[in-house]
């Protein structure tokens, strides 16, 4: 191969060519090393999927500048710069290297569209719940959460109603996150201050979904709060019993002593 010859490349290659420049006499410390990058990029562009036109573009780069380049629509290497003029006039005088390059985007596009259309039409729905970070969510402000998980593709949208009104403040939103699965997750809160009788949802909207997904959520006393409450009725309960028994035995034993005669009637 004789040099600044570029031979074609296989669909998605990219070599990375670094060359080290050493110059000076003996004695003398060499300039830094320089670096080159020759790079090949594959481009694969559908009209309308797989059923319509597929068009391939095979280019070539030199230190980020495009020498030369294959489009399926022209059938032939054309040179973007002059430094591209002698390989794209070598490749054109083979014929199997144009026979390759021309089949390319049926085999290597077209392929590989239809390998994986079914991956990228895929869809999954997501799963959402509320949850506040209080033990007592009357407590004031209270933060609701409210989490979508497990849903395909991303992009997700997020509505906080309180009591079919949409809210806008007090709203934060978190980063989206990426599961190990290729699925989503995504939060949203609301700080809010909670009253008894309010009815917060969360409202999903996803690609997967023919209708939002709602969740409702209202502030209701926690388990420790109706533990505290019960706790109070059944010491006052047994308060009463205790002081309706005493009583009654107060009386029984008074009832139980003799009278003793009037001073009037003692001689």
């Amino acid at each position: 191969m004789g040099p600044g010859l570029i031979l074609p490349a296989t669909p998605l290659l990219m070599v990375h060519l670094c060359l080290t420049l050493v110059h000076g006499a003996e004695g003398r410390l060499p300039p830094p090393a320089a670096q080159f990058l020759l790079q090949h990029k594959c481009n694969c562009r559908f009209a309308n999927g797989s059923s319509g036109e597929v068009r391939l573009l095979d280019r070539y780069f030199y230190d980020r500048q495009e020498l030369a380049r294959f489009d399926s629509r022209r059938g032939t290497f054309e040179a973007v710069t002059e430094l591209g003029r002698p390989a794209a006039d070598l490749w054109n005088s083979q014929p199997d290297v144009l026979d390759y390059e021309r089949a390319q985007a049926e085999n290597f596009c077209r392929y590989n569209y239809r390998a994986w259309e079914g991956i990228l039409t895929t869809k999954a729905q997501p799963t959402v719940k509320i949850s506040f970070t209080k033990a007592e969510p009357l407590s004031h402000p209270s933060l609701l959460i409210c989490t979508a998980a497990g849903y395909y593709p991303s992009e997700i949208n997020f509505k906080w109603l309180k009591n079919g009104q949409e809210q806008t403040e007090g709203v934060g939103y978190t980063e989206e996150l990426q599961n190990g699965d290729w699925t989503f997750m995504n939060q949203v809160m609301l700080e809010t201050v909670p009253e008894r009788g309010d009815i917060y949802a969360c409202q999903v909207e996803h690609s997967s979904l023919t209708e939002p997904i709602t969740v409702q959520w209202e502030p209701r006393r926690s388990d420790s709060a109706k533990s505290k409450v019960w706790t109070g009725a059944v010491g006052a309960v047994l308060g009463a019993v205790f002081v309706a028994v005493g009583l009654s035995l107060y009386l029984k034993k008074r009832k139980a002593l003799p009278t003793a005669p009037a001073a009037g009637l003692i001689s």
